[in-house]
């Protein structure tokens, strides 16, 4: 099961694929507008809101997240009929797999024989738990008494199997020459998995949080509230996988019944048809949203012009509407949380905790034995070209599959105990929290690593000895060990506040869905008259229902932690609801000041009558001078605050260089 097999998909079969794509993108592109708008202000309400002092010490590494490129031999299982064949394999560093016949083939530059991305995949290294996988596919029916044809699967037991599984796509079998090289080609594969999936969840992009949420509304209005994985990947992906999923009955009913052959050879035979659908409907969908990009960048930039002008006649609107939505469903709301979600979120809480502890606990085990190890190589090695492997091999850790295997461990523990407790609000997203912990202790860690090497290259100097030169890393270390503790702290808040309202904010909602639909009837005319697209009901209405469950959540997490939030959000998987109130009252500030100021400057006119003429007339001019100076400097504090807000440009990460000679220790 290697090279694809033709499309077993007619022309009128592709053409209704064709036709459930349109329909698709035609009900979900109305949620993806509404929510750029939405996301639109959000930034810019967050660009006006007083800045605080930045709660993250660590220096934000600058490299860009990637797996490792991985090459080696393996034997595939592929072609038609499939037998196994030896191919050379390479994992490249954005997560595509592809396959060579030969190794020269791969170093001359030439055509892979297939390639895959690894979104939604699956590694298996159990033959029998594969074999089950497939029988699971296609169960035979009681009165089904067709021959088993001959599996090549069964008559060539894999030693070291390499089984990449995914629902809907095309199974890639290999095995590997031994154990250990499996291992290494497991960890490789499972990065990449985790790379290809969690791209737009790692983004800072509005357009990326905007998509998202989209995806979660259309699935909603389609009824189905609970979170799962259908999120992961690039946004055609994530589009085609929710199509997907509403398309698998019906092919199921009208598809299965009629597939030729028995056993796993039909279950292969639905695996094939499976890819032919998922490869239309992929086709499909990054069509049409290449064919969006330019309306949503043209959006977008109305968006920006016509917010931001209006931002605090926006936000006072919306303010007074939430006020009076808030007095009609907050009672119905605290009710409900009451009897189906507060029984729960403390276990659930204590689980999330312990799983992160346990994933920055080794996380942070393993960066002080590194920051050892470099100390020791420092004092007891002469060797420049020594020094210099140790530096690479350090900077390059936060990407070593195999030493970050120690943390991303941790994580992958919890799913099954966690995955049973939140069954019972519709949640299935347990391998989304599972990346998202993995991806935050990569983070941490090229984030410690880069704070490393900064602070030694400006603490080492060439006067220092190597003993001396020791010393001063060790000093480097304990520096590091706190900025970390500092920063892991603050990000295990944030993390396991957002995966919290992942887990509860859906199922509220679903609990209130009927209820709330009569609540806001009253309130349409009011959103419609304020005739702003940022602006929805169905959007102040969430923003409530979430207010109220993060006062619950920040409760459990105080509780739990006994220490007060610190706004550090590293993963991006949460946003606590925006404060209006606070921006908006920010914005009129300055023209109460001109007011007031104004006002002054007339009664001090009126003051001055009694002076001579000229003395008058000189007075005058001296106010209002000082009146037009003093107007201009808060008219351009206010429209330095409402341009948009750059990204913070940390630090560049300079080279680490130490002793002797100056050239050793670079990364």
């Amino acid at each position: 099961m290697g090279g694809r097999p033709s499309s077993p998909l007619d022309k009128r079969q592709q053409q209704h694929l064709r036709g459930q794509v349109d329909a698709l993108l035609r009900n979900f592109l109305p949620c993806y507008r509404g929510q750029l708008a939405a996301s639109v202000l959000r930034q810019i309400s967050r660009e006006l809101e007083p800045r605080e002092p930045a709660g993250c010490q660590l220096m934000r590494s600058k490299k860009l997240p990637r797996v490792r490129e991985h090459r080696g031999h393996l034997t595939q299982l592929g072609g038609h009929p499939p037998r196994w064949q030896p191919i050379f394999c390479v994992l490249r560093g954005d997560g595509r797999l592809e396959w060579f016949s030969l190794r020269e083939e791969y170093e001359n530059g030439g055509h892979p024989l297939g390639s895959m991305t690894l979104t939604g995949y699956t590694v298996l290294t159990s033959q029998r738990e594969y074999l089950h996988l497939l029988d699971t596919l296609c169960p035979v029916s009681s009165g089904d008494h067709t021959q088993e044809e001959p599996d090549p699967l069964l008559e060539t037991p894999v030693t070291f199997p390499l089984f990449l599984q995914h629902p809907f796509r095309w199974h890639l079998c290999f095995s590997a020459a031994s154990r250990e090289a499996q291992r290494a080609w497991r960890l490789a594969l499972q990065g990449g998995i985790r790379l290809r999936g969690t791209v737009l969840q790692r983004s800072k992009a509005p357009a990326a949080r905007a998509f998202l949420d989209a995806v979660r509304l259309y699935r909603q209005h389609q009824g189905h509230f609970g979170g799962d994985d259908v999120t992961l990947g690039s946004d055609a992906e994530v589009l085609t996988g929710v199509l997907m999923r509403e398309l698998l009955p019906a092919l199921r009913a009208q598809t299965l019944p009629g597939l030729r052959g028995a056993g796993r050879h039909r279950a292969w035979a639905w695996i094939e048809l499976l890819d032919a659908v998922h490869a239309a409907v992929l086709a499909g969908a990054s069509a049409g949203l290449r064919a969006f990009q330019p309306e949503k960048d043209e959006l977008l930039t109305v968006l920006e012009k016509t917010i931001r002008p209006d931002m605090d006649q926006i936000l006072r609107q919306r303010e007074r509407l939430e006020g009076r939505l808030r007095v009609q469903v907050q009672g119905p709301l605290e009710s409900c949380l009451r009897r189906k979600v507060d029984t729960q979120l403390s276990l659930v809480t204590q689980k999330l905790l312990s799983t992160m502890e346990a994933v920055l606990s080794a996380v942070r085990t393993l960066l002080a034995q590194a920051m050892d190890r470099l100390s020791r190589h420092l004092r007891g090695s002469s060797s420049g070209t020594w020094l210099r492997k140790e530096v690479y091999s350090f900077g390059e850790m936060p990407w070593d599959p195999e030493l970050m295997q120690t943390c991303y461990r941790e994580a992958e523990r919890s799913q099954g105990r966690l995955g049973q407790l939140v069954v019972p609000f519709g949640f299935s997203g347990t391998r989304s929290l599972m990346f998202g912990a993995q991806d935050l202790a990569q983070q941490l860690m090229a984030d410690s690593v880069a704070t490393f090497l900064q602070l030694a290259d400006e603490c080492l100097t060439t006067a220092l000895d190597c003993t001396q030169a020791a010393q001063q890393l060790e000093k480097v270390r304990g520096r590091v060990l706190k900025k970390f503790q500092s920063d892991s702290s603050s990000a295990q808040r944030e993390f396991i506040r957002g995966w919290l309202l992942c887990i509860f904010l859906p199922f509220v909602l679903s609990q209130r869905e009927w209820s709330c639909k009569v609540d806001l009837l009253e309130f349409e005319g009011d959103v419609l008259a304020v005739g702003s697209p940022a602006l929805t009901l169905e959007g102040i209405y969430e923003d409530i229902v979430q207010g109220v469950l993060l006062q619950r959540i920040n409760g459990e997490l105080k509780k739990a932690l006994g220490v007060s939030d610190v706004s550090c959000t590293l993963d991006g998987s949460s946003e606590a609801p925006w404060d209006q109130t606070r921006v908006g009252k920010h914005l009129i500030s300055s023209w109460a000041i001109l007011l007031i100021f104004w006002a002054l400057v007339i009664f001090c006119s009126v003051s001055f009558a009694g002076l001579a003429f000229t003395e008058h007339l000189l007075c005058a001019r001296h106010l209002m001078c000082f009146g037009i100076l003093m107007t201009l400097c808060i008219l351009q504090m206010r429209e330095l605050r409402l341009r948009k807000g750059q990204p913070g440009s940390g630090a560049e990460v300079q080279p680490f260089c130490l002793l002797p000679p100056p050239s050793t220790f670079r990364s």
